[in-house]
């Protein structure tokens, strides 16, 4: 019996370890891996998009290169955590843990540096209609540690931001050998378009809904 058990917990162990999709060094080495998958239909025309990540024992940093942009279209009214989701941004949806999770955060950026930064809590994990669904924001990312630079480059078409996030947001100093859960986003949208928006991502959820959290991939912290 016991070597039946040790055999299934090598077999769970191995099946964990083919599931990660990416792998995060520490600073200043650095993973990169890129997307253009329209959300819900496979969507060729869907812009490039690259995310970059690497760590310290206290910070997540974090970057995107959002290609092929022609409208670069933002409300220069908003600022931080206003509805910036409704124009163009770039998404991080991020948990410590393996699991499909029901509280997760939620990073967006413009490409006017603005911030969008909450926790959202999802009990149902599919933003299932009449189920709760709430937002909990940082209401001062940049006391609290975050930074964030973002440069538009019209001429090469393309938009990069990079950030810095404190690991202590989510109890996760010191992450190296453990496995979060996370997805990446991109909104597209312009004069002629808006409110309509083309929705990319890097996990497909098969949805016009970015909260389906079964499909978060996993990233190991190595």
């Amino acid at each position: 019996m016991t070597r039946i058990f040790t055999l299934l917990l090598l077999a769970a162990t191995a099946v964990l370890a083919c599931g990660v999709d990416v792998k995060v060094p520490a600073c200043p080495s650095t993973t990169s891996f890129t997307f253009n998958t329209g959300i819900p239909a496979v969507d060729p025309s869907c812009p490039l998009t690259e995310v970059q990540m690497c760590y310290t024992p206290t910070q997540l940093k974090l970057a995107f290169t959002a290609y092929n942009e022609t409208e670069f279209y933002y409300d220069a009214s908003q600022t931080t955590n206003g509805d910036i989701w409704e124009y163009e941004v770039v998404e991080a949806f991020i948990y410590k843990g393996a699991d499909d999770p029901q509280t997760y955060f939620e990073y967006e950026v413009n490409a006017n540096n603005v911030t969008y930064n909450a926790f959202v809590y999802n009990p149902s994990r599919v933003r299932k209609e009449g189920a709760p669904f709430d937002h909990a924001f940082v209401m001062d990312p940049f006391g609290d540690g975050y930074e964030v630079d973002t440069r538009v480059n019209k001429k090469a078409q393309l938009w990069h931001t990079s950030s810095v996030i404190p690991l202590a947001l989510f109890n996760g100093e010191n992450p190296r050998g453990s496995t979060w859960r996370m997805n990446f986003f991109r909104t597209v949208t312009g004069p002629s378009t808006f409110p309509n928006q083309q929705l990319c991502g890097w996990k497909n959820t098969n949805a016009a809904n970015f909260h389906i959290t079964s499909a978060f991939g996993r990233v190991k912290f190595v």
